[in-house]
């Protein structure tokens, strides 16, 4: 399996893995390589256990994270798309900073539904210093996700994990009325049901060529759906976003489904966001973007970044 080159140039998984370098600094990922007909050195992806292993040497290589594990049929995302939207996120906060991505402690970053796999704040702090905050309805994910945490020396300062106690609310309750986050991301469950969740599970296995495999990706109700799905969910979002539109300086989250991007605009533009950005993401053949928007004009920005970013360690 390859990754394309239109994925983010700070991205580190451009074309394909190096499985030799992967193996190298995590040798557990060995047994699970495979060779194609042509030669090819890959792994199994409908194997979840070999999808864990690849993630795991990531994590390793990659982003110096020495610990990784999540509980049998939790979600194990794909990295590089994960990745993606780290950076576009960095762009963004640069587009705030003379054109300088701000690094380090002083930028705070909400990740609502961290899941079990804690994938996006071990990946934006690793590449920039950011602090996270990530909630979980799940206790089992949010569980998992301070094992990881826990397992790490300096995670613990860098990443906080919160129960969201309401599954109906998702700003609410978590962030207190004291604080400010530069960013906040999201992965919002895509299916509108459980069975529709099922469909989507079969439909992935057909395209890897193994229709009775399990889902190699894995994934609880909580990470696949929610009633009236990804469109509901960035509605509520959108909503609650409004009340605390001076506590956050950019909203985010991804929108998988072009069709939902129509309603989404519309819905920004009654809450009185005052900007609004599309990034568009690829993977190999697999397009997707996030929306992310601000109820801040620009004095506000301004004033935000000297307030705040006095002590961000700059970089590019």
């Amino acid at each position: 399996m390859s990754t394309q080159a239109r994925l983010h140039p700070r991205n580190r998984h451009q074309g394909r893995y190096d499985y030799a370098r992967l193996t190298s600094g995590c040798p557990e990922l060995a047994p699970f390589l495979t060779t194609t007909p042509v030669g090819d050195t890959t792994i199994d992806f409908s194997n979840p256990d070999a999808v864990r292993a690849l993630n795991r040497a990531l994590l390793k290589v990659d982003y110096r994270v020495a610990h990784w594990d999540i509980p049998d049929g939790y979600l194990c995302p794909p990295i590089p798309g994960r990745a993606d939207y780290v950076h576009g996120l960095a762009d963004l906060l640069a587009e705030c900073n003379d054109g300088v991505i701000p690094r380090g402690a002083s930028i705070r970053v909400l990740d609502i539904g961290v899941g079990g796999n804690c994938i996006y704040p071990l990946v934006g702090h690793s590449e920039y210093g950011w602090r996270f905050v990530g909630s979980e309805v799940d206790a089992t994910a949010l569980q998992a996700a301070n094992a990881i945490v826990q397992a790490n020396p300096g995670l613990g300062d860098a990443i906080e994990l919160r129960l969201q106690p309401n599954r109906g609310q998702l700003f609410r309750g978590v962030v207190h009325d004291d604080e400010h986050f530069e960013i906040t991301l999201c992965n919002p469950p895509f299916h509108a049901s459980a069975a529709d969740a099922a469909r989507g599970s079969r439909r992935k296995s057909r395209n890897l060529g193994t229709p009775d495999a399990p889902l190699n990706f894995g994934g609880q109700a909580s990470e696949l759906w929610c009633t009236g799905g990804e469109a509901t969910f960035v509605r509520r979002m959108i909503r609650e976003s409004a009340g605390i539109q001076m506590q956050v300086l950019w909203f985010s989250s991804l929108v998988s489904k072009s069709e939902h991007l129509a309603n989404v605009h519309k819905q920004l533009k009654k809450a009185g966001a005052l900007e609004v950005r599309e990034v568009a993401m690829a993977q190999g053949n697999k397009q997707s973007r996030f929306v992310a928007w601000t109820f801040m004009d620009m004095p506000q920005r301004d004033a935000w970044r000297a307030a705040r970013w006095r002590s961000a360690e700059d970089g590019s």
